[in-house]
Parts: C-alpha cells; structure tokens; sequence
C-alpha cells in the first residue's frame, strides 16, 4: 500500500481562501494543541478529552455586573437525568463563554424549577430549551417564563460540540456557582470500542449542561456556521 499524508501548508493558498488562512493562524496563535490536531493531524492528548480550553475559577459579583451578552439554555430532565439550567456570559470578541449561574437536580418540576430560577432570569433574554420536550416549554411559558424551544438541525449536536470545543477560546465556569458544569465540562471525553478504537459520535450522557450551552447559543453557532459556509471554510472534507 501507498500512504500519503498532507496538511493545508501543501496545497496552494488560493485553493483555501484568505478567511481559511486566517482561521488557522488565528488558532495557532491561540489554542497551539487544537492547531496541531485540527489543521496538521497531529495527535495530540490522549485523544479523547473534548474540551481542552476550560479554566475553573471564581467568577466574582463585579465582574458579573460587567456581562452585558447573556444566554440561558435549558436541558430538561427528571428522574435518572437531571434538569440543567444554565446562565452565561459570551464574550464573542475575545471568544470567551462564563457560566455564572446554575440551577439543577433530579425529580424536579416545571413548577419547582421556575420557582427556583425566577428570580435569576434574566429579564430581557429567552431561554432556548431542548424542543424535545413541547408540554414543558408550554408549561413553562404559562407560568410566565420568556422560554423557546432550540432549532435542531440533522447534525447540529456534532457543529454544537465542536463549537464550543474549537471555536470557542476559553470556557470559564466557576465551580462554586456551577458544580455540574464544571464536573461536566472537565471530564466530558470520546469514548473506546472493544478493539481500542475511537468511537465515532460524541457519547450522550453526563452532558446536560453541555447540552443546556448548545441550546443556549444557537443563533451565535448558527451565524458561525453561516459565515464558514460563505467563506467557505464549511466545505472541508
């Protein structure tokens, strides 16, 4: 067999695009280890870890006071899973996520979470919650909650993780405030077959408040995507 291995620095720069080019330099300049493996193939880590650009640390009130772009996602969930509401800051300039604020448990109520999360609503922004659950979201806008359901698309649970993976330069979650996130986000990882190979697909469980982020930031990922695809970046194979 002939193997052959090459990266984008092989090819001719107009056979990329000036906002390709850009992109990658942009993440060298930032994230030199999702660099490596995104744009040379390098494999880098154990290969598994999903989010490498998460800082624990406290988030105090003043620099809360200072958040002017905030999101609320909501992931629903009962009995064996827990509902995770989940209050954050996007800073998208310096490409930075914060969460500051958390409300979960298991065998909770619509009625009980609204009560719980009333007052920590944030009045002008709607929270995007999994539209899988439609009795839920209703319910909760009759209590008075400005709440949608997210706008899933075919692969939008791949785009979501990578989003906030790659795209995104640094979470910051403080774990006083937000226990499950933090735990969530740090040991959130791709999983091994039988035979020591990586799964493909991102593995759906311990990740409700990864979840309640994607919800949270779809229109921000969707105008992302949009701007890849124009510049096309999107069309990488």
């Amino acid at each position: 067999r002939r193997v052959h291995h090459s990266i984008y620095l092989d090819v001719p720069p107009e056979w990329l695009g000036e906002r390709f080019l850009a992109d990658a330099e942009h993440l060298k300049n930032t994230n030199e280890t999702a660099y490596r493996h995104e744009y040379l193939g390098e494999e880098v880590g154990t290969g598994l870890e999903v989010f490498t650009n998460v800082t624990l640390r406290p988030i105090p009130d003043e620099e809360i006071r200072r958040f002017d772009r905030i999101k609320q996602g909501l992931d629903f969930g009962f009995a064996a899973d827990p509902v995770a509401f989940e209050k954050m800051h996007y800073d998208k300039t310096r490409r930075r996520l914060y969460f500051f604020y958390e409300y979960s448990g298991l065998q909770i109520s619509n009625r009980k979470l609204y009560r719980e999360i009333k007052s920590n609503l944030h009045p002008s922004v709607a929270t995007i919650a999994d539209s899988a659950e439609p009795k839920s979201i209703s319910e909760l806008r009759d209590y008075g909650m400005s709440i949608i359901g997210a706008k899933k698309g075919p692969d939008s649970v791949e785009y979501g993780m990578k989003f906030l993976s790659e795209e995104i330069e640094e979470i910051i979650i403080d774990p006083a405030r937000c226990p499950r996130a933090a735990k969530e986000f740090i040991n959130y990882s791709l999983e091994k077959d039988k035979n020591g190979e990586i799964k493909s697909g991102y593995p759906d469980k311990d990740n409700h408040t990864i979840d309640a982020a994607r919800y949270g930031l779809e229109d921000d990922m969707r105008r992302s995507r949009h701007r890849k695809n124009y510049s096309g970046r999107g069309a990488r194979h």
